[in-house]
């Protein structure tokens, strides 16, 4: 076979790799029964109750909890990343993160947040939009202590959204760490490391229904404490 010969099949197969999906032509049928104003609870949260129970035991989901957190700094300039729900109640939806990552910085600027559950095997999504808080130190600690030893020490290990030069400066950092507090040896709580609590305003959710009519049902928070529900067009 000829050089000539290897250049053509070559560039034949990376134009194969490259060439681009046909994506007007992808779509996927969704379910005829939808979601109705009766059905829902009397709170967002109970809702998301209900949903969440069925996405962590029917939906087929890898992470159930996996969450698309987006953010804002102070001139506006959005990022989004995915970040995992670890409780909710009445108060809120609390995640954790290192207190110097891109996140914790443009929420610092501006606390407003929005929260995805792209549910899509079960043709689902839940949107949260509120304000985050931090969460208090003794609470940021007792989830800490629940977490893998491995993971209370890449908390440490990892300077989060950081510039790292190399892999190894990271593996580094972290074996320097495993022999300081082996396995049994407690942990301490990293400073830059906590929680936040986002307090909801708007909780929509989505149903996916036939002809891309689909339900769009969203709690909107009242002055007096309550919630109204507000049906909103596909």
């Amino acid at each position: 076979m000829t050089d000539r010969t290897d250049r053509t099949h070559r560039e034949a197969g990376e134009a194969e790799e490259t060439a681009p999906f046909d994506l007007a032509s992808m779509r996927k049928h969704y379910r005829e029964e939808g979601l109705t104003e009766a059905d829902l609870a009397e709170t967002p949260v109970a809702q998301f109750a209900r949903w969440f129970r069925q996405a962590a035991t029917e939906g087929r989901l890898f992470e159930p909890n996996a969450m698309v957190v987006s953010t804002a700094d102070a001139e506006g300039r959005p990022s989004s990343r995915t970040v995992l729900l670890k409780s909710f109640d009445e108060r809120g939806f609390v995640f954790y993160t290192n207190y110097r990552s891109r996140k914790a910085r443009d929420l610092a600027q501006n606390p407003y947040v929005s929260l995805l559950f792209p549910w899509h095997p079960m043709a689902r999504q839940v949107i949260v939009q509120g304000v985050a808080h931090r969460t208090g130190r003794d609470e940021t600690a007792a989830y800490f202590r629940t977490r893998p030893h491995g993971s209370q020490l890449g908390a440490w290990a990892s300077n989060q959204s950081a510039v790292v030069a190399t892999r190894e400066e990271l593996d580094a950092a972290y074996a320097e760490l495993a022999a300081r507090y082996p396995e049994g040896e407690q942990v301490p709580v990293p400073p830059h490391w906590g929680g936040f609590r986002v307090v909801p305003h708007a909780v929509e959710f989505w149903q996916g229904r036939e002809n891309r009519l689909h339900d769009r049902l969203r709690y909107v928070a009242e002055a007096d404490g309550g919630w109204r529900v507000e049906r909103l067009s596909p």
